[in-house]
């Protein structure tokens, strides 16, 4: 835990008792904070209450006794219009934050100058922040791991000289931290997401760039227009010496910058040799550009510390990969059963696509915005699609007489057509592919809940082909 003493003897609401919500409360307290906590929801409240939480109605609070409000990232701040919470505070003149920046304000009072790696993106930053600090840890560096990815940043060990930590920020989080300042800041991609919160793709944009703007130095993605953008404001506003910022490129060779060349990611720096950092033949973890993308960050993020040699390929070539992100779940025969649950809009599942031939496709859920019509050139990829969920008339309608389909409704029946489907084929290595381009809510909590069931479904698939296999 980080005690959060930068909050001591103050009085500070927090609204929003989930995972996060609950390690804010214990960070503050432990720091001499006195917390003012609630929830909409009664069994969030409940179950605060059992873990000591004090809690108070903050609908019929005294407002001008609070120092802050601790926002849940899951509270819109902005659109479609602020949280009640938020207006409450905003109306008695109390600032609105959220678990990085007391992270940042802790780090200003304990170590300013300890490591600090903030990672954001529309897609891949998960992989990119576990990569990152797997590498860190491959080359013994003290690393805490943490922020919109698994753990809640405030139950990592506080900041220290020797310590580094590599955090995952959503853009929800990033718009409650005015104080960011990471050591190195990394844009992976910018494409159109959470814009019912967002309110517009220039807002959430916007809302990205504040990650790098008090970063020391800045990884950016060239590949996508909002990114680039992003990275010419910064060049513009602080063309300054060691807060610069860093071209990152799948898609081409750089004149300087970080680079993708066949499969090795190369560093190129004015007036000096290039110099190959890692080599992604054969790692199947980091299987398709996308992940090549979320390599090549790692790999400028790791150069950034000066490791020996070879730190970069030994960390990549042993990476475990993360769940529901492309994982590999099971195979029966010839067929591969994938695990990309992750894929909640069409940007992240069209990197799935691209990265297999002969895809027994399901897809489905709670839709966004363009739903899968961006994807449509890569529909000849797809032998057959499998439609789950509320989305499954839109995609149905999508896929028209072009893509060969079925409403299945669920996952458990699309994954027992699919499997039938795929072993029928005359594909050297077929795929059934869980890539919904969708969110999850309308079926299950979250995306991981939905990958977990998949997964599950896939093993009991396997071991009933093995047992039959078996008795034949």
């Amino acid at each position: 835990m980080i005690p959060i003493t930068a909050m001591s003897g103050r009085r500070v609401a927090l609204f929003g008792l989930g995972g996060s919500g609950l390690s804010t409360a214990r960070a503050l307290a432990a720091g001499g904070a006195r917390v003012a906590a609630w929830d909409d929801n009664e069994a969030a409240r409940s179950a605060a209450a059992n873990a000591g939480v004090a809690l108070e109605n903050l609908a019929e609070a005294d407002w001008a006794n609070f120092s802050a409000l601790v926002l849940s990232p899951g509270a819109p701040l902005t659109h479609p219009e602020p949280h009640w919470s938020a207006q409450h505070a905003r109306a008695a003149g109390v600032e609105v934050i959220g678990d990085i920046e007391l992270f940042c304000r802790e780090r200003a009072r304990l170590a300013p100058r300890s490591p600090f790696v903030a990672i954001t993106g529309t897609n891949g930053k998960s992989t990119t922040t576990a990569l990152s600090a797997h590498i860190m840890r491959t080359a013994g560096i003290d690393v805490q791991m943490g922020g919109n990815i698994g753990t809640p940043i405030l139950d990592l060990e506080p900041p220290d000289s020797n310590r580094a930590h590599v955090i995952e920020c959503s853009s929800f989080q990033i718009d409650l931290a005015p104080s960011l300042d990471p050591t190195v800041a990394i844009i992976t991609n910018v494409s159109a997401d959470h814009l019912d919160r967002h309110g517009s793709m220039e807002h959430y944009a916007s809302v990205k760039e504040r990650l790098v703007r008090g970063a020391d130095v800045a990884l950016v993605s060239v590949d996508d227009e909002w990114s680039w953008r992003i990275g010419q404001h910064r060049s513009e506003r602080l063309a300054l010496p060691g807060r610069g910022v860093l071209p990152v490129s799948v898609m081409r060779r750089l004149d300087w910058g970080f680079f993708l060349d066949g499969t090795r990611i190369v560093s190129r720096k004015p007036n000096a040799a290039e110099t190959i950092l890692a080599d992604l033949d054969g790692i199947a973890t980091l299987r398709g550009r996308h992940n090549a993308q979320n390599a090549a960050f790692a790999a400028a993020m790791i150069e950034m510390w000066k490791f020996e040699p070879g730190v970069a390929q030994r960390g990549m070539e042993s990476f475990p990969g993360l769940a529901h992100r492309m994982e590999i779940v099971g195979t029966v025969g010839r067929v591969l059963f994938v695990n990309d649950s992750k894929a909640t809009n069409a940007d992240a599942a069209e990197k799935a696509l691209l990265s297999f031939d002969d895809i027994f496709w399901i897809i489905g859920g709670k839709p966004k915005e363009g739903g899968i019509e961006p994807l449509r050139p890569l529909f000849p990829k797809v032998r057959k699609a499998y439609c789950i969920g509320a989305a499954a008339e839109e995609f149905a309608h999508s896929l028209g007489g072009s893509t060969p389909h079925e409403i299945s409704g669920s996952l458990d029946r699309a994954l027992a057509t699919a499997a039938r489907d795929a072993a029928a084929c005359d594909a050297p290595e077929p795929v059934v592919l869980l890539s919904p381009a969708c969110a999850s809510y309308d079926q299950f909590a979250n995306f991981e809940a939905r990958g977990d069931a998949f997964r599950d479904l896939v093993h009991t698939h396997v071991a009933h082909s093995s047992n039959t296999r078996g008795g034949a």
